[in-house]
């Protein structure tokens, strides 16, 4: 859509049923809170349009830091229905041609199915289209009213249906698009329901009565639809998302051993002939190479691997790891952490603001933080780098080819040379020379090492 339009999400609904202190349009799925993914929907639908947010008082500084410059507020401080609360936006939206209207609990729309509402109300004659779907299991919606000649006639809120409309498969979506010159000249003379509300769905029969015609859009996914009123639908939308993904992914080249254990996150992205094995969660600004393995039993989280890399039960946040790294199990990266090419890391260690240079080893039993580890160093287990002095985080450096033996311990700030050597158990308080071994608590220099030894 170009200027001509704006799109308005209905986001200030108390959200009761919920049983919550947090209003529902920041309740999260997927990771984002409702509102994101709606505003995010509108946005694409309407392309360069405005997008208005309709938000409660309480509701309103959080949304207002959530949207940023991505949409304008518009508050209702009245709850007196989605008629009054599209009215709030009046002023917001105005000299639009074409009116889109969302609601923040619907997250699973889609921009392409918001955009035909548009492209259908832009060919109609009538000046509303609505979003329809066929469902067996209503869930509240209002029910769609036709006549003989099967045109929209009206909309019946669940509340209100007689037993006969109950019956009624097809249902209003709660998405429409409006020619916004009769929207906002019909909004103020809306009747007021019986539980003292004006509802947007009663501008059908306000548009029916004045000779004019309802154009209609249907979804054939239900998934799309499904409205977040209790913490049961926040569960089924969960599910439905996460089949939505699975799929897109193994559309484009990657296996999911198994998806129904598989959690992707929808800011994630991996490569073809990437596999993902059970009980799998990859989060956040993720981003996975070709041809790896991850799981099963991993968690990554705003992280990157490159090409084929293979992470078995471990955690990973924040951290990078270059071609060809193997993790775990059990292993933990924390923010910081850089593997390079051809890294080994075993079970139970842990790396945090530290880079490991290529084709070094950190068998298992291991900690390194704030270090700098060269290329084909060997890690010994047990080794801890004692980077915390009660006040400041100090940094260790271990040059290439060095060997630390089981079991030491690294008191920075401290530096080991090139190609030197620590004995089990060293304690580590000063800086190694290259091709020095030290042993000893605390270690100590005693002799320098023979090319041989130093291979």
């Amino acid at each position: 859509m170009s200027a001509d339009g704006a799109a308005v999400v209905l986001a200030a609904g108390l959200g009761t049923r919920m049983k919550s202190a947090r209003p529902k349009v920041l309740h999260e799925l997927g990771g984002r809170p409702l509102l994101s993914w709606a505003v995010e929907a509108a946005q694409q639908a309407v392309e360069d349009g405005r997008v208005v947010v309709v938000i409660g008082a309480e509701a309103q500084a959080p949304a207002k830091e959530l949207v940023g410059a991505r949409a304008a507020l518009a508050l209702q401080e009245d709850r007196l229905g989605t008629g009054h609360a599209l009215l709030q936006a009046r002023d917001v939206a105005s000299g639009a041609a074409l009116i889109l209207v969302t609601s923040a609990d619907m997250p699973l729309l889609r921009p392409e199915t918001l955009r035909s509402l548009i492209d259908s109300q832009r060919r109609a004659t009538g000046p509303m289209t609505l979003l329809t779907t066929r469902a067996d299991s209503q869930r509240g919606f209002g029910r769609i009213v036709r006549n003989g000649s099967g045109d929209v006639v009206a909309i019946v809120e669940e509340a209100h249906a007689t037993p006969e409309q109950r019956q009624i498969r097809e249902v209003n979506a709660g998405a429409y698009c409006f020619c916004a010159e009769w929207l906002w000249s019909a909004l103020p003379d809306l009747p007021l329901s019986p539980k003292g509300e004006y509802y947007l769905t009663d501008l059908v029969e306000k548009a029916v009565a004045a000779g004019m015609s309802v154009a209609v859009v249907t979804t054939d996914d239900p998934d799309e639809v499904i409205g977040i009123n209790t913490r049961e639908h926040l569960a089924e939308a969960e599910a439905a998302l996460r089949g939505r993904i699975n799929r897109q992914w193994m559309l484009a080249g990657v296996t999911l051993q198994d998806p129904a254990s598989t959690y992707i996150g929808p800011q994630v992205t991996l490569g073809a002939d990437t596999l993902v094995l059970p009980n799998t969660h990859l989060e956040g600004n993720t981003t996975i190479g070709r041809g790896c393995r991850l799981g099963p039993g991993t968690i990554l989280r705003d992280s990157r691997l490159g090409d084929g890399c293979r992470v078995e039960a471990s955690v990973l946040e924040g951290a990078e790891l270059d071609e060809d790294v193997e993790i775990g199990p059990f292993a933990h990266l924390r923010p910081g952490a850089h593997l390079m090419r051809g890294v080994h890391m075993g079970n139970f260690g842990e790396v945090k603001d530290s880079t490991l240079g290529p084709g070094t080893k950190m068998g298992h039993f291991s900690y390194i933080g704030d270090a700098e580890i060269g290329a084909e160093v060997n890690i010994g287990a047990g080794t801890i780098t004692c980077n915390y002095d009660g006040e400041k985080k100090n940094p260790t450096t271990i040059d290439d080819g060095a060997f630390i033996g089981s079991d030491t311990m690294l008191v920075a700030p401290v530096r080991v040379g090139k190609r030197a050597r620590t004995g089990a158990g060293a304690v580590v308080t000063k800086n190694v020379a290259d091709d020095t071994l030290a042993v000893g608590m605390p270690a100590r220099a005693i002799r320098k090492l023979k090319a041989r030894d130093a291979d």
